[in-house]
């Protein structure tokens, strides 16, 4: 009966601190208090009118004379196309490469580690649990499985060949 009233302690109190209190009243006020802000925004006006040196001609030099541009509301005209660029030749005498680094295997330790935690969570299982056998053996399967993802996943070493 003790342990009854200890399991439903614990979703009592999280459902009486769920449903506290009514704060329906504030988060309405802020909700208003935000909707009326971003309906005062104004829309983003877009530029009427781009420079020649905006649209990319760097060989403009103020007001000489040039051809008329075409401008189309709401449109930019199109980024000039890249320049095709000539390979450039590397000279390799000189250079230094790092050496490779040595070959190495990993080392996982899975077996010694599941066995570590078997032996621990049957410890731990015998000694919390009132049933002594069935606490031992639910401890020792829980901890043999996590010793090995730990050993298979955490304790990884890099050694040489």
């Amino acid at each position: 009966m003790r342990k009854l009233t200890t399991f439903m302690l614990v979703p009592v109190l999280a459902l009486t601190a769920a449903c506290g209190r009514d704060d329906s009243a504030q988060i309405d006020e802020a909700l208003r208090n935000d909707l009326a802000l971003a309906s005062s925004m104004q829309p983003y006006q877009p530029q009427q009118f781009v420079s020649p040196m905006e649209q990319g001609y760097a060989g403009y030099q103020g007001y000489a004379p040039m051809q008329p541009q075409q401008y189309n509301a709401g449109y930019y005209n199109p980024a000039p196309a890249p320049r095709a660029q000539t390979p450039r030749r590397v000279s390799t005498a000189g250079t230094y490469s790092r050496p490779s680094p040595a070959p190495t295997r990993v080392v996982k330790h899975t077996k010694r580690d599941a066995i570590i935690g078997a032996a621990a969570g049957a410890a731990i299982g015998a000694v919390t649990s009132s049933d002594k056998l069935k606490g031992a053996v639910i401890g020792a399967a829980a901890g043999g499985l996590l010793g090995a993802v730990i050993g298979n996943n955490v304790d990884k070493k890099r050694v040489p060949y």
